[in-house]
């Protein structure tokens, strides 16, 4: 897939971090660009700055997934990239102080991490096996979800994170055997430690110590990174049903 004003594309969590990141380079590049996040405010000002068109969306709610996707194919045809950066990552043991996890919390990051991925997915597949084969190859089409190195490695406190990640890195290399035949490629990123919102909370002492525990190099990942990986996986036909780790070699300890 030649990434440029013929593409048109669908981002997710696009309002910050990774997905604000991946709006910008494919802006960048001349993709149109459907920029979908709950976060209405910085969503429009992602819009104004980029070009890209803003869409308010619940990713784990299909109905509004299937309205905003529809709204964007009028504006820029059908998407042939799909790249899903909504997620939160709110921490909780399994049992903290003699209380058990809050299962609604639970509920809540698997439905937003996994479920809203799935929604996205599955509605952007089937358009995508409806439109015209493009390219040597006859590609249709690329979605690229947004899994996590917690999800081989999750950390005390990562129990729901770690499942809605581990779930994305399971579905998908079925997900790719599924739409094969149509000419869609399914890819996944695991990201490690990188400089997102999320992390930007933290003391800034947290933060460096965290850089230096990358092996190399020993720097927190930045959107920029994670883009230009998606970028790579959209012109490069032969990546398919894999997971790649964009983690700078760590592995992360228990704690």
């Amino acid at each position: 897939m030649i990434l440029n004003e013929n593409v048109a594309a669908v981002v997710t969590g696009a309002a910050s971090g990774l997905g604000a990141g991946t709006v910008a380079m494919l802006r960048a590049k001349g993709v149109k660009v459907a920029a979908l996040d709950m976060n209405e405010e910085a969503g429009k000002r992602l819009a104004a700055e980029s070009g890209a068109r803003f869409f308010k969306v619940d990713v784990t709610n299909h109905q509004s997934v299937k309205e905003a996707l529809a709204l964007a194919r009028a504006d820029h045809g059908p998407e042939r990239l799909v790249v899903n950066c909504a997620g939160i990552a709110p921490a909780a043991k399994t049992v903290s102080r003699g209380e058990p996890h809050d299962p609604s919390l639970f509920q809540r990051v698997i439905d937003i991490n996994l479920v809203g991925s799935f929604n996205v997915t599955s509605l952007a597949a089937a358009a995508m096996i409806e439109s015209d084969p493009m390219g040597d190859d006859q590609e249709r089409g690329l979605i690229v979800n947004t899994a996590s190195v917690a999800a081989y490695e999750g950390q005390i406190g990562q129990l729901a994170y770690s499942a809605s990640k581990g779930g994305i890195v399971g579905m998908t290399l079925p997900l790719a055997r599924d739409l094969a035949k149509y000419g869609v490629r399914a890819m996944a990123i695991a990201p490690g430690i990188f400089g997102t919102p999320m992390l930007a909370a933290m003391p800034q002492e947290v933060q460096d110590s965290l850089a230096a525990s990358v092996p190399y190099p020993s720097r927190l990942g930045t959107p920029e990174d994670y883009a230009s990986l998606v970028c790579h996986m959209a012109e490069n036909t032969m990546l398919n049903g894999s997971v790649i780790r964009l983690d700078g070699a760590i592995r992360m300890s228990p704690r």
